[in-house]
């Protein structure tokens, strides 16, 4: 697997080895053996989630506060996403700077979202099929969520946001600056 950093200390692109052939292809999503000699790394993950949305659905800014923050490992296994986060660690030089990267089925890369990031997405395809693996169990009285078109943020969805479906959660997350010096 290839390692690639981001602008964002700790967010990495995970891309995983592909052994094509006749028959199509073959890799491993995950090795925690890998995955430590790659990174440095020992997560333990104990939770995976898995989502289907359809196309100009925006699901997010979440994260999980402590106790019960979460390390998550992101992929699409189906279609395509634009998937978001933003630094929400308020001692980190990228405070409320934010970083997107195109995941699918086709590039089969993986985002490492670590503790200390509010993470979302969109779907840019018909449909997308989403898993992600976590390192806490979700826990309801510790979710928190950043408001996704937050002005401070200026994010690029890569929609059209008056066409864009969310919850009605999302729709009333506060703005990243309630969150300064929480983290």
């Amino acid at each position: 697997m290839k390692i690639h950093n981001t602008p964002l200390e700790g967010l990495l692109i995970i891309e995983p080895q592909i052994h094509n052939d006749d028959r199509g292809y073959f890799f491993e999503s995950y090795n925690r053996k890998a995955f430590q000699a790659a990174t440095g790394l020992d997560i333990h993950f104990v939770q995976d989630n898995q989502a289907r949305s359809t196309k100009n659905v925006l699901r997010g800014l979440h994260f999980q506060n402590s106790p019960h923050a979460q390390t998550k490992l992101i992929r699409a296994l189906e279609g395509a996403i634009w998937d978001v986060v933003v630094d929400i660690r308020s001692n980190s030089k990228t405070f409320g700077q934010w970083f997107g990267v195109e995941l699918s089925a086709e590039n089969k890369l993986q985002l490492l979202v670590p503790h200390g990031f509010a993470h979302g997405y969109t779907v840019l395809t018909d449909t997308a099929e989403v898993f992600y693996k976590c390192d806490d169990f979700y826990s309801k009285a510790d979710e928190g969520g950043v408001l996704y078109n937050d002005p401070a943020l200026n994010i690029d969805w890569k929609i059209d946001l008056h066409k864009a479906i969310v919850s009605e959660k999302d729709l009333v997350q506060p703005p990243l600056k309630i969150h300064k010096g929480k983290f």
